[in-house]
């Protein structure tokens, strides 16, 4: 007999001045990356921010490619360039901003799959959860985890059966 499943993510909804001076200045790292996107095709820009347990962030934007499936996500720019510079250091927090091009005001856009398979590789690796700030309208923040946003994800432990 089949079993049902019913599971939980847990997320807030904040305003950004309800942020500490930490994500604050995240937050104002990923929104200054949407001037750096490429995105001639899709003219949705989206930048990202990573805060490292050392302090340091590491910044990314979409970058669009005529072959479409060759661009890359801003988050995934943003935490390969902080895994390939930073490889012992664990990700905290990553801040995620998206605007139409011409828009006024930011929109919601919650990380597409390959984005949280990445994302989950790295929480996974370092066994400690990965905060997500997502901007939304009106600078709310929905503020969640990799796990949650993910909640089945597959990761190595996954691949010893």
């Amino acid at each position: 007999m089949a079993k049902k499943i019913t599971h939980q993510i847990e997320a807030e909804l904040l305003d950004y001045s309800e942020l500490d001076s930490e994500q604050k200045a995240l937050v104002d790292e990923a929104k200054g990356m949407l001037d750096q996107a490429y995105a001639p095709y899709s003219k949705f820009h989206v930048g990202a921010a990573v805060l490292l347990e050392g302090g340091a962030v590491i910044k990314g934007s979409n970058q669009e490619n005529a072959a479409y499936p060759s661009g890359l996500c801003a988050e995934r720019v943003a935490i390969f360039s902080a895994g390939a510079n930073y490889p012992q250091q664990k990700i905290k927090v990553i801040a995620i901003v998206a605007k139409p091009q011409g828009a006024k005001d930011f929109v919601m856009a919650s990380s597409c799959g390959n984005c949280r398979q990445a994302m989950m590789e790295y929480e996974s690796n370092q066994s400690e959860p990965i905060q997500l700030l997502f901007v939304r309208p009106n600078n709310e923040i929905l503020k969640t985890t990799v796990g949650d946003l993910l909640p089945f994800g597959f990761d190595s432990k996954s691949l010893n059966g």
